[in-house]
């Protein structure tokens, strides 16, 4: 791999990437159970299908497995708020009938996707990665989303996705529709680019119908009273991450990611011998952990995939605590994960989804100041160990950060 001590001119800041990476913007899973994993994430977390794709569904392989298998081969994008996704899901199965094999046996996440400042940011980043022989998969800007990008891979062969400008989904609920998706490019895109107010400007003189793209439907009724706003469920997702991966070799990973990607290493905690680094590319504590694959049998995790956890963040300590209750009414399994592997969240509880993923829920994350340090462990708040909220105490003493990262734009629903 290359070396570079060059500086780059990122928004007239001089940075070591050409490129900032601002937060995690979307992630996935490539899944097998794909009817139990949407009622997983769409009616139990409320995450909500903005677009379905159909990606290999053509095939004749693929048409055979499914209707031999009964299985719902669609992908899946879903968003909480204004985002087109957040999330997705996209089948495995399709996939095996396809023949596709996986980079690497144990790599069941679909893609790691984290948002910069600009489209001038993905293209730069793109050259930056030939330059310093980073693998890149493709470049160029995916329909439904209309993110431009960049895919490149990290030493465990996780698809990291550098993008900008994703589409928003407005107060209708309703994504693009798919006659707008003429703008999909497949190659680097030349600079400058239209903008998406001149997209919707262009396709309406075509005579597209701006307002007839997919909208989701509830599938529960909104009963819960979620501190002045009904809703479904007893609580509402604010933000998605942090992201925790079980790699090769933790050294290796974090050099990838604070060298080339340009991640702050916050934190390294030792666990039974085991050093597991977490790594922030903003003001939370971390937006990624690194965890060596030794842990995984320790934490209970299976072999088959590489992803630790997945997290969401709801609006408040109360949300918590009545959505792991939700959840378990609802018969999802909870995993026991010691509380010094996340440092940084005082409450919160790992949901298991219907293939084995642990998805940590919690409502505070440690901010980090302008100095660049956390807040020594000893003076951190110590959450109850295990999930069961019902021990947990009613309300808790404010933090000097307490919901300093609640930034969530919009109504709960």
């Amino acid at each position: 791999m290359a070396t570079t001590q060059q500086r780059f001119d990122v928004g007239g800041v001089l940075m070591p990437q050409p490129f900032k990476i601002r937060r995690l913007g979307h992630f996935g899973f490539n899944v097998y159970n794909m009817r139990e994993c949407l009622t997983f994430y769409r009616d139990l977390l409320g995450f909500k299908v903005s677009d379905e794709a159909r990606m290999g569904m053509d095939d004749p392989k693929v048409q055979e497995m499914l209707k031999e298998t009964g299985a719902d081969g669609r992908g899946y994008f879903f968003h909480y708020g204004a985002d087109h996704h957040a999330f997705v899901l996209f089948s495995s199965r399709v996939q095996d009938a396809l023949g596709r094999t996986r980079r690497r046996e144990d790599v069941d996440i679909n893609q790691v996707t984290w948002q910069v400042g600009s489209l001038a940011e993905v293209v730069r980043g793109y050259h930056y990665f030939q330059d310093e022989e980073v693998p890149v998969q493709r470049v160029g800007r995916d329909m439904p989303g209309s993110n431009w990008h960049v895919y490149i891979l990290d030493p465990d062969s996780h698809v990291n996705e550098l993008y900008y400008g994703i589409e928003q989904v407005g107060w209708l609920g309703r994504s693009k529709p798919r006659d707008m998706h003429y703008r999909r490019f497949r190659e680097e895109p030349e600079l400058p680019q239209m903008s998406e107010e001149a997209e919707v400007d262009e396709a309406a003189e075509k005579g597209i119908d701006v307002y007839s793209g997919y909208r989701g439907v509830e599938t529960l009724p909104p009963d819960h009273d979620v501190e002045g706003v009904l809703l479904p469920r007893p609580f509402k997702i604010t933000r998605i991450g942090p992201v925790d991966l079980f790699v090769d070799d933790v050294a290796q990973s974090t050099a990838f990611y604070t060298e080339r990607l340009g991640f702050v290493l916050t934190e390294e905690v030792s666990y039974k011998g085991s050093r597991v680094a977490f790594l922030r590319n903003g003001t939370e504590h971390h937006s990624l952990g690194l965890f060596p694959k030794s842990l995984r049998e320790e934490l209970g995790c299976s072999d088959a995939s590489t992803c630790m956890s997945f997290g969401i963040e709801v609006g408040s300590y109360q949300q918590l605590r009545n959505g792991v209750a939700f959840l378990k009414e609802h018969g999802v399994e909870f995993r026991e994960i010691p509380a010094e592997l996340h440092p940084g969240i005082d409450y919160s509880a790992y949901a298991i989804d219907p293939e084995g993923h642990a998805i940590q829920i919690y409502y505070y994350m440690e901010q980090i100041g302008w100095d660049g340090r956390p807040r020594p462990p000893e003076l951190r708040r110590q959450g109850a160990p295990g999930s069961d909220s019902a021990a947990w105490p009613e309300a808790l003493e404010p933090l000097s950060d307490t919901y300093a990262d609640q930034t969530f734009q919009g109504p709960l629903g």
